[in-house]
């Protein structure tokens, strides 16, 4: 296992939870591959789309009043598989909708892979509940 592989996938990874954290959304969504999919616990349908995916985000946001407060990444792993990383974390995010504000307990899994320009992009997220520790 290639450290500075490691450390690659950590920073593309903590570059992604932060700008999901921050609500800094074109710099979220531009850290997935175009044709990345998505599998959410909150969605009853696979996601096949980063477009797709930024258009439920906008739904959540005119229906629901949906904003992110705040995300902690923590247990993080990467394991390595040539030009193509799995990093999984467990996640304590706070969101807000009209209904209110809520902590979020998460468990989510983010596939990577190298783009021809050599930067690594998210290919895949699953994202499932957890139970507080």
């Amino acid at each position: 296992m290639s450290t500075i592989t490691v450390q690659e996938i950590r920073t593309a990874a903590d570059a992604l939870v932060a700008a999901f954290a921050e609500g800094r959304l074109d710099d979220y969504f531009g850290a997935f591959a175009p044709d990345a999919t998505f599998v959410f616990h909150t969605t009853p349908q696979r996601l096949g789309s980063t477009a797709e995916y930024r258009a439920l985000w906008q739904r959540w946001v005119e229906e629901d009043g949906f904003r992110v407060l705040g995300c902690v990444s923590s247990e993080p792993l990467v394991q390595p598989f040539g030009d193509t990383a799995v990093f999984s974390h467990d996640v304590q995010t706070r969101v807000a909708t009209h209904a209110g504000e809520e902590t979020l307990l998460e468990r989510e899994t983010i596939v990577f892979a190298r783009s021809e320009d050599g930067a690594w992009l998210a290919v895949h997220e699953h994202l499932s509940p957890r139970t507080a520790a």
